[in-house]
């Protein structure tokens, strides 16, 4: 990825030929022209004009021949051809999650067990001697057999060394028998609350640990070094701005990745914004509840949220339903948080300043999540949210809207989950599920990201999933649930004035109007009245933020 030298600093926008304040010496002025701009918080579409950055802010806009005298002279970005976006947001990622899975083997796309042992045997080839192997990204949901692998389909191509994978959303792990044995695993280990260590027929562990007994294994990984840790971020963050996000909100980081961001911020050299949500440790959170949010950290950084887990994830069997799953019966799943550990930290939260966003995909979680809010006193103004909140009993819909809580949700989810969602959940219960329509509907507000790595960090395949619910096939034609689709506006505001929305920051950021942060993405042709199929091919050209271009494309 390209990243210019240049500077360039910006002041306010939207009303045509709004007039600025006189200018500092130290002001630097860049000027976009041309193309078309999605202005103001309605994304109206207007052509034919400029707008003009000064600092970090928007400074004026209006037609393309009454350029501000003070602007004409300025560093300039010729549009034409392209399209203004307000700077896309990813309300729900996981930068540091980037940063390793660009480091590690490569899992995603893997169509069977066999494919990975073959991708271990290529990673055991550099490996000093006895070394880890860690990747991320399977799916047995996509492979012709979906059943779970084991242990013994790693060791052959492992060569001795301890093996640890992560299935793609996280919540469950692979280990070959190197890694069982170096964390003392055996067929007397038990289940710990909230997970489960999948068995054979005497009760000895098949390589499968789910959601909390993953922590079994990640005990004994060694971890990764503080300057490691750095560079993933900074490499993430470069690969994310490359895709035309601006600003992220970051679901669960600890204190050392809050001051690495911090250095970074320092140095100049993290070139997004990052909204952090707080992992759920209870030193962590204590501590910043006693110091209070940051705000704004040289305007790229904020910590005002804390990232608390209801359940695990419905591809592992984890995500806590009322009912059993349809295609495992006896098994509803599986509570990582009880509800009075909810409600003490939303308490708390409210009493501190501090936002809550909760993982709750079932709808068991859901459910134990809106009443823990409700008995901690929220309300609308403190903006909680859940995360995902892929599964929702038809009932639970209002409650959700009445309270103000944000429906943090990822279109892409349902696009990769599509092909077996219903075997999971009956036909009844699915239409509560990744249902955005519905949400809107029914009076609620919408944050759109993607969770990535375990989705792609290309936020036009959201936009994509959100406007068709269909795969990169153009399946199924008409698309999935189609009742359940957005257009194309309501899925930009989702990924943008939304976004910035669950991180109280609709009054800096978000859309393009004067006063704003001159945050944009760039894009070639116009995503707005382009072909739906075309938006996982769009281009991203230029990407902005605070006035300073982080990335440009040839």
């Amino acid at each position: 990825m390209t990243r210019a030298a240049l500077s360039f600093f910006a002041v306010a926008l939207f009303a045509s030929c709004t007039s600025a304040p006189p200018m500092s010496s130290v002001d630097s002025v860049l000027l976009i022209r041309g193309g078309t701009l999605l202005a103001g918080t309605d994304l109206v579409q207007r052509d034919g004009e400029a707008i003009a950055v000064r600092g970090q802010r928007i400074a004026w806009i209006g037609p393309d021949d009454q350029i501000p005298s003070w602007a004409a002279a300025a560093t300039s970005i010729d549009a034409s051809g392209m399209t203004i976006l307000p700077g896309l947001i990813d309300a729900h990622a996981h930068v540091e999650g980037l940063g390793t899975a660009l480091d590690t083997v490569d899992l995603v796309g893997t169509t069977s067990v066999a494919e990975i042992a073959s991708r271990v045997r290529e990673a055991v080839t550099s490996a000093p001697a006895g070394s880890w192997i860690l990747g991320r990204g399977w799916d047995q949901n996509d492979w012709a057999v979906r059943e779970f692998p084991n242990a013994t389909d790693l060791d052959a191509a492992s060569a001795g060394h301890p093996v640890w994978l992560s299935r793609i959303d996280g919540h469950a792990g692979l280990a070959n028998t190197a890694a069982i044995r170096a964390a003392g695993i055996t067929s007397s280990t038990p289940d710990p609350a909230g997970g489960r260590i999948l068995r054979d027929g005497r009760g000895n562990p098949t390589g499968v640990f789910i959601d909390s007994a993953m922590n079994y294994i990640d005990a004994v990984v060694p971890p990764p070094s503080r300057k490691l840790r750095k560079e993933r971020i900074a490499e993430a963050a470069a690969a994310i701005a490359s895709r035309g996000l601006t600003a992220v909100h970051d679901a669960g980081v600890d204190q050392q990745a809050i001051q690495l961001m911090r250095e970074l911020v320092d140095e100049g050299k993290l070139p997004i914004r990052v909204y952090a949500l707080l992992g759920d440790d209870d030193d962590l959170v204590q501590s910043w509840l006693e110091r209070g949010p940051l705000l704004d950290y040289g305007n790229a950084l904020t910590v005002r949220s804390i990232k608390l887990y209801a359940d695990g994830a419905l591809g592992s069997r984890g995500a806590a339903l009322l009912a059993p799953y349809s295609d495992d019966p006896g098994n509803e799943g599986l509570l990582l948080s009880t509800a009075e550990h909810v409600e003490s930290r939303a308490r708390h939260a409210v009493e501190r300043g501090f936002q809550i966003g909760t993982h709750a995909i079932g709808d068991r979680a859901v459910r134990l999540v809106l009443e823990a809010y409700r008995r901690a006193g929220v309300q609308p103004e403190h903006r909680f949210r859940i995360e995902h909140l892929q599964v929702v009993a038809p009932e639970d819909f209002a409650p959700l809207a009445s309270r103000g809580i944000i429906a943090s949700m990822q279109p892409t989810h349902a696009t990769s989950d599509m092909p077996w969602a219903e075997r999971r959940l009956g036909p009844e219960r699915v239409k509560g599920a990744y249902a955005w329509r519905t949400v809107l509907d029914s009076g609620g507000r919408l944050a759109l990201g993607s969770d990535f790595p375990v989705e792609s960090v290309d936020p036009f395949l959201g936009l994509y999933a959100a406007v068709t619910r269909m795969d990169l096939d153009g399946h199924p034609a008409g698309g999935w649930m189609a009742d359940e689709k957005l257009s194309i506006r309501e899925a930009v505001r989702g990924f943008s004035l939304d976004a910035a929305w669950a991180a109280f920051e609709e009054k800096d950021r978000g859309s393009i109007e004067v006063g704003k942060f001159a945050d944009f993405t760039i894009v070639e042709g116009n995503p707005m009245s382009a072909d739906p199929s075309t938006l996982p091919e769009t281009r991203v050209r230029y990407t902005i933020v605070n006035g300073r271009l982080v990335h440009s494309a040839p």
